[in-house]
């Protein structure tokens, strides 16, 4: 748990950041303002956060994913929310598994790699009627 409270606070250049792209350039913010906000995003945070624990502890899951946290914005009436973030989400997933085809080498017709390593935590993300592995060559 924390300290003190200013320590559940965002930095405050990410908040001016966030504030700056929110609001029509003529407008100007005060720096209590931006402190009412900071503060008031870290008590959405936790609340937000308490609720998709709540759906997680339901489900008997230990581990919280997105998808309690879709449950924990439905829980505390932001449904609204939901559409858009799963949209953010599956944008930020295929960004993700575009870099990752950039890194693997894709080996040409040969089917074996002098040095290669397995990549158990990938090869666990496959389906189970894949019969590939694929390699990650050391070097």
């Amino acid at each position: 748990m924390v300290e003190r409270i200013e320590d559940l606070n965002l930095p405050n250049t990410a908040v001016t950041r966030l504030i700056k792209e929110a609001v029509p350039p003529e407008v100007k913010v005060s720096a209590e303002c931006r402190l009412a906000i900071a503060r008031a995003t870290s008590v959405f945070i936790l609340y937000l956060t308490a609720a998709a624990t709540t759906a997680a502890q339901r489900k008997n899951h230990k581990s919280l994913t997105a998808d309690h946290v879709f449950g924990g914005l439905e829980e505390i009436e932001f449904e609204s929310f939901i559409q858009p973030l799963k949209n953010e989400l599956e944008t930020y997933r295929k960004m993700i598994k575009s870099k990752k085809e950039k890194k693997i080498p894709k080996p040409d017709n040969d089917t074996t790699v002098e040095g290669a390593v397995i990549d158990l935590e990938n090869l666990a993300e496959q389906p189970s009627n894949e019969q590939t592995v694929q390699a990650e060559v050391l070097e």
